[in-house]
């Protein structure tokens, strides 16, 4: 195994537990199942029994087979993305990004971001407003004669 091989398996982790292989759980049936399953298998004829069983196993079979197909694409895709570059860091990256976008682009954020961004400007506005008010008054103040009679004092 060379260098770009350790990456490849370091970096990807399929969904698919190959060395499990088919899910044997898929086969299980209930007791209720079985119980109707072999009432069912009463009134079949053993040549339809047969053709079920070849049935079963060539759908088993098949399974096997697109789990082989799934794990060699999953391999596939994951060495383009490392050919390319794109690691996990840089596809959350990217999904991120474009979420971000995504909710940007819809109606409502805007809407909310107008209004916040108006409501921000009234806030400042009415900041600038107390402020003034605050220096008149202090302006007021320091040219009342009783303040300039304190200065005098001191």
């Amino acid at each position: 195994m060379d260098h770009r091989d350790t990456d490849l398996h370091e970096d990807y982790q399929s969904l698919f537990d190959f060395n499990a292989g088919v899910n044997k759980n898929y086969l299980y049936l209930s007791p209720e199942d079985a119980a109707a399953t072999l009432s069912a298998t009463e009134t079949l004829s053993e040549e339809e029994q047969d053709e079920l069983r070849r049935e079963l196993a060539k759908v088993e079979e098949e399974i096997r087979t697109l789990s082989q197909v799934l794990a060699a694409k999953e391999k596939h895709l994951a060495e383009i993305k490392r050919k390319l570059g794109v690691g996990s860091l840089q596809e959350l990256k990217q999904n991120i990004v474009q979420g971000w976008q995504d909710v940007t682009a819809k109606s409502a954020y805007r809407k909310i971001s107008e209004t916040l961004s108006q409501a921000g400007q009234e806030a400042s506005a009415a900041f600038s407003s107390v402020g003034s008010v605050i220096t008149k008054k202090l302006e007021d103040v320091k040219n009342s004669p009783t303040f300039k009679s304190f200065e005098e004092k001191t």
